[in-house]
């Protein structure tokens, strides 16, 4: 009898995994949005340290990623992990992870740690390390070895996309319900110390004329390296070959189950790229974008991981990522000076935010991140995101349909304004609640958060004179950007509260004391649904 029951059960299970397959649509990307379950979704997102992607390391994981209010893990999986020995795969990692996390509601990012892990080859099978011969490096100018492997090593690309592709296929199987949403292809592609391979086969590659794929999709004439870029002509010459080899291991993965795909990139100097800061050669650096793009199709989104703490810098980054579309921040560092930068990236509508480094094993990547995770470094993370965890699906949707402005305190801690049609909205820091700056009549302490790097908000325009705000640490005016003759702004109502279901519902209405001295957003972001007139 037993036997015929554990029959019928696994039968059920068939039966269901086939129903939910049918009713649960692909996680796809709509423009600049991110659909799983056919709706837009926020990935408040939490990247654990590279080395807690075992299962006897959950245990330290999962309480810190729910302490932070995520709803999205990044984990590693590792080629060397799934496949020990070439030709025979290993996934119980993978079915113990999807496990845990549909018992935690959770959804997961799997971050394929193949032929290239911040650049390097640690990640792959010991086998692949072992056989240079067959897996190629990269060779220097005097040709001798450099420890990245080669992107054009044939062997090393059809193996990696081997794995890949079984990875993505044991999905296909085990995943009907997509609790994975996404995977990154490889991590921080390129090299650091090479410009590009000088190998025999290489240098024949770059003396000759660039792919006329890229010269149709740039729309300029065929012609040399150097002659088409110049001074970049190598690390755009790697770009080509490293994006080339990433597009083929994602479109096999893809070819078994079509999931969206994206890569991140490790970053050089926000503003220029001609002192030749540009992060590892033939990675996804914001200047190698328009290369990326043609030479990898199969990739939906370029994401920057993001270690400076230069406010100017982050945003710069946050620009340039947003317009190469969708803006993900896949990796950010977790000292708390960084969360708010959350700000500006939902104000450009990103669909994923993640401090990378968020676990309870101890590690520190300091001075990348924080000294130590501990509670008040994960409240200045865990604050915003229990406000985007009140309604994920509608901001998302409302990031997709409005116009956006975010921002965060910068290293002087100057007013930000911001113009929204008519209005013009301006942020300031380290204000009391109460008051006005020009008040000589009574003294005033300085305030608390006068030097601290905190604050920021985001604002939505939901019509001409409504606006949706959320924020912390940080006090909001609006006024009308040009007035007329005898005109001024007028604040009709605004309203706490969030959308449900589409529709507002509030919990109480601003006015009085909290509204005469500006919106001021405490350590408890909320948000407000402010309407404003025009009065003559």
């Amino acid at each position: 009898m037993a036997k015929i029951l554990g029959v019928i059960a696994a039968a059920l299970a068939a039966l269901l995994a086939v129903e939910a397959s049918a009713q649960a649509p692909l996680p796809r990307f709509d423009e600049d949005a991110l659909l799983v379950d056919g709706e837009p979704f926020l990935m408040l997102g939490a990247q654990p340290n590279n080395s807690s992607n075992y299962a006897a390391m959950l245990d330290e994981v999962w309480p810190t990623v729910e302490r932070l209010g995520a709803n999205t893990v990044l984990m590693p999986v590792a080629w060397e992990q799934v496949e020990p020995e070439e030709g025979r795969f290993d996934f119980s990692f993978v079915d113990v992870l999807l496990d845990q996390a549909r018992a935690r509601d959770m959804r997961l990012v799997l971050l394929w740690y193949g032929t290239w892990k911040n650049t390097g080859p640690s990640y792959v099978p010991a086998w692949v390390k072992r056989d240079t011969a067959r897996f190629t490096r990269m060779r220097k100018a005097d040709g001798s070895a450099h420890v990245v492997l080669s992107p054009h090593g044939q062997a090393t690309m059809q193996a990696d996309a081997r794995a890949f592709a079984a990875l993505m296929r044991h999905l296909a199987q085990v995943d009907p319900q997509h609790t994975v949403v996404m995977v990154q292809v490889e991590n921080e592609s390129g090299s650091w110390g090479l410009d590009r391979d000088h190998a025999p086969e290489a240098q024949a590659l770059f003396a000759g004329p660039i792919p006329q794929e890229l010269a149709a999709g740039l729309g300029i004439e065929r012609q040399s390296w150097t002659g088409a870029f110049g001074t970049r002509a190598a690390q755009f010459f790697n770009s080509w070959y490293v994006a080339r080899y990433i597009d083929t291991v994602a479109a096999a993965g893809q070819a078994q189950k079509n999931l969206p795909m994206f890569v991140n990139a490790a970053l050089g100097d926000a503003f220029s790229d001609e002192g030749g800061d540009v992060g590892p050669s033939g990675g996804p650096n914001w200047n190698a974008l328009p290369v990326w793009r043609i030479a990898a199709p199969h990739i939906s989104a370029f994401a920057p991981d993001i270690y400076s703490r230069d406010p100017a810098a982050v945003v710069k980054y946050l620009d340039r990522y947003a317009a190469a579309g969708p803006l993900m921040v896949p990796e950010i560092g977790n000292a708390a000076e960084y969360a708010r930068f959350v700000w500006p990236a939902m104000g450009r509508g990103a669909v994923l935010f993640s401090p990378f480094g968020i676990d309870g094993t101890g590690y520190s990547n300091y001075p990348l991140g924080a000294k130590q995770l501990d509670e008040e470094t994960l409240e200045a993370f865990a604050a915003p995101y229990r406000l985007f965890a009140q309604m994920p699906r509608e901001w998302a949707r409302i990031a997709r349909d409005r116009p956006l402005w975010g921002t965060a305190r910068g290293e002087d801690g100057a007013d930000q304004t911001h113009r929204m049609g008519r209005w013009a909205l301006t942020a300031q820091y380290g204000r009391w609640a109460f008051g006005e700056d020009d008040w000589t009549w009574i003294e005033r302490d300085p305030h608390p958060l006068a030097d601290v790097p905190t604050g920021g908000l985001v604002a939505a325009q939901l019509a001409e004179n409504v606006f949706l705000v959320g924020g912390r640490n940080v006090k909001l005016r609006i006024a009308l950007a040009e007035a007329g003759a005898g005109q001024q702004g007028e604040i009709i109502e605004a309203q706490e509260g969030r959308f449900v279901d589409g529709e507002w519902v509030m919990r109480r209405r601003w006015n009085g004391d909290q509204i005469d001295y500006g919106f001021n957003f405490g350590a408890e972001p909320v948000w407000l649904r402010i309407e404003m007139g025009v009065l003559e």
